[in-house]
C-alpha cells in the first residue's frame, strides 16, 4: 500500500544511525534537560503553526525518540539493586514500563495514517444487488430490548425480494416465536447453545442462503440507510469480506452518567471507533465487532464459521478471514445506536470478557505466528490481543510509590534529578502527542481513569487465561436494566478503596518522618518524587471510586431529542398545535400550549397526532406529570400501542439517515482535561444531586 510518507520513511532511513547516537548518547542531567526542553518546546511550537498530519507525525516521531532514550536509559543506567527484595520489585516495574513502551509504539503505528473510506453507491439496477440475511442473536434479553431491533431491521430500504430478517433466540421463548410470527420475521431457535453466540450464527447460517449476512446485537437499533451505505462495497471488490461500522450507544455509559461533566467528555469506545479503527483499516487488519457489520457469506464458508475457540468470536472470526486473503473494511459512519451498560458492575463483567476473550486469541490463534498476515497485520492485532494485560502494570504503577514510603524498597536506582531529566521528555511528549493524535475521541488522563476502574477485577482474568486459555465461559452482557434509587457500589470499588487508603497513609506517615528528620533518615528527593507519584494515583483512584456512586436511573426507555409539530386532542375534540422536544418509545415531552382559554383537568388530552414521511400516527396518551414549575413542557405516556405503530415510531426516532449524529466534543487539552477530572471528583464527593432525567442523545431534527 502506498502512503504519501514513503519519502519521508526513505528519510528516516537514512537518519537512522543520527538517531540510534540521539537515543544512546549519555548526558548529565543538566544536558539532559536541556535537550529534553529543547524537545517540548520543538513540538509546541510546530503544534501551533501547523495542524497538518505530517506535523502531527513529526511530533510523533519526535516522542518516540525522547521514549526510547528514556527506556535505555532505565535499561542501561538504573538497574542496580542493594537486596533480592529491591531486585523482584524493581524488574517488575520495569516489565512494566516497557509493556506501556510497548503499547506507545503500537498506538502511533495504527494512528500514524487513518483511512476515512467513503461510501460506495449502490448500482441503480436492484436486480445487481446481492440478497441479506439480518441476523439478531439474543440469549436472555427481554423483549422490551430486542422488540425495536427486529422493527428496525424491517425498515431497512432494501429490496424486499432480498432481504430476510431472522430473531436468533437461544433463549427458547414462547413469547419471542410469537412476537416473530406477529411480526413477520424468521425464527429461528436450537437444541443445544453450543458455543454460545458464534455457535448460535453458525446454526442460522445452516438454515438461510443469503449472499451476505448483516448482524445486529439485540439492542442495536439499525437506520434504515444501513444496507445502502454498506453493501456497495462488496460488489466493487469481490475479495471483501467484512464492512464493520461504528457501534454508538444512545444511553451513557457507567462513566459517563456517575461523573458531574461525565457526559462532556468522549465516550470510552470512541477512540476505539474511531482513528483505531481507521488506523486499522489502513492495514486491512479491521476487527469485527460482532454486531453493526456485514460479512460475506462465501468467506465464512471458507474459513468454516464463526470461530467459537474464544470468547470474543468477532475479533478471531476476522482474524481467520484475514489469514485467508480476505479483506476487511471499517465505515466511519454511525448507522445504528444501541445500548451501553447501565451499571458498574455490569460494565466489568463486559470488559472481563473481552479481557479473556482477546488473551485466548493471543494464546491460541498468536496473529505473531502462523500463516497469511502482514507485518502491519501482526501488529494491529498485537496491540489488540496485549491490550488488556494493562491490568497488571496498572496495578504495579499503583503501589509502587508505596513500596518506598511504607517499606524504604528502593527500585530505581539514580539521582532524582537524572531520572526526571529523562521521564518528563518522555511523559509530557507521550501526553501531548496522544492529545493530538485522538483529538476529540479520548481526552488526556482518561485512559488512565478507564484502566483504574477495571485493573484490579481484570487482573486475575488476565493472568488465569494467560495460562489455562480454555478456562471460563461466555457471559452476556445485561441490558436495558434500571437503577430505581441511587447507592454506592462498595463492592466494585473494594479493591480501590483499600489502595487509596494505604496511599493515604503512605503520604501522611511519609511526611511525618520527614518532619522529624532525627528520627528518620530520609532522601528528601526520592520520598517528595514518591508522594507525588501516590497524589497522582490518589486522583485516579478517587475518580474510579466516584463512579461507583451510581445514579438513579428509572427510565425504562430512553429519550432522545427529536423537534417536530404534532397536533394534540382533548377529550372533546379540541385539537391544538404545538411542537414535541422529545420522544422515547413510551412517551413524549411537548411545549405546552395550554391558554386560559382550555382547561386539561377537566377536558383531559386523550390523543397526540404526529405526523411521519410515511404516515400519520393519532396514539392515545395519558398526561404523567409537568416537567418543571415553570410549567414550559407537557409529558405524556403513550398507552396500547400496537405493533404498527410502534414500528412507525421506530421509524421516527430511530431509523431515519440522520438519527445519530457524533457530538461535537471540544479538542483535547491536557491542562484542561486534568481539570475536569477534580471537578468530577469534587461533585461526586460534596454535590447531593443526581438525576436520571437526561437526554441521552441528539438526533437530527
Amino acid at each position: 500500500m502506498k502512503h504519501p510518507y514513503l519519502t519521508f520513511f526513505f528519510l528516516i532511513a537514512i537518519a537512522l544511525p543520527v538517531l540510534v547516537l540521539v537515543i544512546v548518547a549519555p548526558m548529565s542531567a543538566h544536558n539532559q534537560f536541556i535537550f529534553g526542553l529543547s524537545m517540548i518546546g520543538a513540538c509546541l511550537i510546530a503544534h501551533f503553526c501547523s495542524k497538518k498530519h505530517f506535523v502531527s507525525f513529526c511530533i510523533m516521531m519526535v516522542a518516540v525518540v525522547c521514549s526510547t532514550r528514556y527506556m535505555f536509559f532505565r535499561i542501561t543506567q538504573t538497574l542496580v539493586f542493594p537486596s533480592w527484595i529491591d531486585m523482584i520489585f524493581g524488574i517488575l516495574l520495569l516489565i512494566a514500563e516497557i509493556y506501556v513502551y510497548m503499547v506507545l509504539l503500537l498506538s502511533f503505528f495504527q494512528l500514524s495514517w487513518s483511512l476515512k473510506r467513503k461510501i460506495v453507491p449502490l448500482p441503480k439496477d436492484t436486480s445487481l444487488w446481492p440478497t441479506v440475511d439480518v441476523y439478531i442473536p439474543t440469549y436472555n434479553e427481554s423483549l422490551e430490548v430486542v422488540r425495536d431491533t427486529v422493527l428496525a431491521a424491517q425498515c431497512l430500504e432494501y429490496p424486499k425480494d432480498k432481504i430476510k430478517v431472522y430473531l436468533l433466540d437461544d433463549g427458547k421463548r414462547k413469547e419471542f416465536a410469537a412476537f416473530a410470527t406477529e411480526a413477520n420475521v424468521g425464527y429461528i431457535t436450537r437444541q443445544k447453545n453450543d458455543h454460545a453466540k458464534a455457535g448460535n450464527l453458525n446454526h442460522a447460517m445452516t438454515l438461510t442462503n443469503g449472499e451476505l449476512i448483516a448482524i445486529f446485537d439485540c439492542d442495536h437499533i439499525t437506520t434504515k440507510i444501513f444496507l445502502q451505505s454498506t453493501v456497495g462495497a462488496f460488489l466493487q471488490d469481490e475479495k471483501l469480506a467484512l464492512m464493520q461500522t461504528p457501534h454508538h450507544f444512545y444511553s451513557p455509559d457507567p462513566i459517563q452518567r456517575n461523573l458531574y461533566l461525565g457526559r462532556d467528555i468522549p465516550p470510552e469506545n470512541d477512540l476505539f471507533y474511531g482513528p483505531i479503527q481507521r488506523g486499522n483499516d489502513n492495514w486491512n487488519a479491521t476487527f469485527f465487532c460482532g454486531s453493526c457489520a456485514v460479512i460475506r457469506r462465501k468467506a465464512l464458508d471458507e474459513i468454516g464459521g464463526f470461530a467459537v475457540e474464544t470468547v470474543t468470536e468477532d475479533a478471531h472470526t476476522a482474524l481467520r478471514l484475514q489469514r485467508r486473503g480476505w479483506k476487511t473494511a471499517f465505515l466511519d459512519h454511525i448507522l445504528a445506536g444501541g445500548l451501553a451498560t447501565e451499571k458498574l458492575v455490569q460494565h466489568l463483567q463486559q470488559r472481563n470478557r473481552w479481557a479473556r476473550g482477546m488473551i485466548q486469541i493471543f494464546r491460541l490463534d498468536n496473529p505473531l505466528l502462523g500463516k497469511g498476515l502482514s507485518f502491519a497485520q501482526r501488529l494491529c492485532y498485537l496491540s489488540a490481543t496485549t491490550y488488556f494485560f494493562f491490568a497488571v502494570p496498572c496495578i504495579i504503577f499503583m503501589v509502587t510509590p508505596l513500596l518506598y514510603l511504607i517499606f524504604g524498597i528502593s527500585i530505581v536506582h539514580g539521582s532524582v534529578g537524572l531520572l526526571l531529566s529523562y521521564a518528563l521528555p518522555h511523559l509530557v511528549l507521550s501526553i501531548f502527542s496522544n492529545s493530538r493524535l485522538y483529538g476529540n475521541y479520548r481526552y488526556s488522563f482518561w485512559g488512565q481513569i478507564y484502566d483504574t476502574i477495571l485493573s484490579f477485577h481484570l487482573v486475575l482474568p488476565t493472568l488465569v487465561t494467560l495460562f489455562l486459555p480454555h478456562h471460563g465461559s461466555f457471559n452476556v452482557t445485561d441490558k436495558g436494566q434500571t437503577v430505581e434509587k441511587a447507592f454506592f457500589d462498595a463492592t466494585s470499588v473494594r479493591p480501590h478503596l483499600i489502595t487509596l487508603g494505604l496511599l493515604i497513609f503512605a503520604v501522611i506517615f511519609s511526611i511525618v518522618k520527614l518532619s522529624i528528620p532525627s528520627y528518620f533518615d530520609l532522601q528528601l528527593g526520592p520520598t517528595l518524587l514518591n508522594i507525588f507519584w501516590a497524589c497522582v494515583n490518589s486522583i485516579l483512584l478517587l475518580a474510579a471510586i466516584c463512579v461507583g456512586r451510581e445514579t438513579a436511573n428509572k427510565r425504562k426507555m430512553q429519550r432522545l431529542y427529536l423537534e417536530t409539530p404534532v397536533n394534540v386532542y382533548q377529550a372533546s375534540g379540541i385539537c391544538s398545535r404545538t411542537i414535541m422536544r422529545d420522544l422515547s418509545m413510551g412517551g413524549c415531552r411537548v411545549d405546552n400550549f395550554v391558554t386560559g382559554e382550555l382547561n386539561i383537568d377537566d377536558d383531559p388530552i386523550t390523543d397526540i397526532e404526529i405526523a411521519t414521511d410515511y404516515t400519520t400516527m393519532c396514539v392515545p396518551v395519558k398526561r404523567i406529570h409537568r416537567d418543571n414549575e415553570n410549567e414550559d413542557y407537557l409529558r405524556f405516556s403513550f398507552i396500547n400501542v400496537d405493533l404498527d405503530t410502534r414500528r412507525e415510531f421506530v421509524r421516527l426516532l430511530f431509523s431515519r439517515a440522520d438519527t445519530w449524529v457524533r457530538p461535537d466534543y471540544k479538542k483535547d487539552n491536557p491542562i484542561r482535561s486534568f481539570i475536569t477530572i477534580l471537578a468530577c471528583i469534587k461533585d461526586s464527593l460534596f454535590s447531593k444531586r443526581r438525576s436520571d432525567d437526561i437526554h441521552v442523545s441528539v438526533v437530527g431534527k
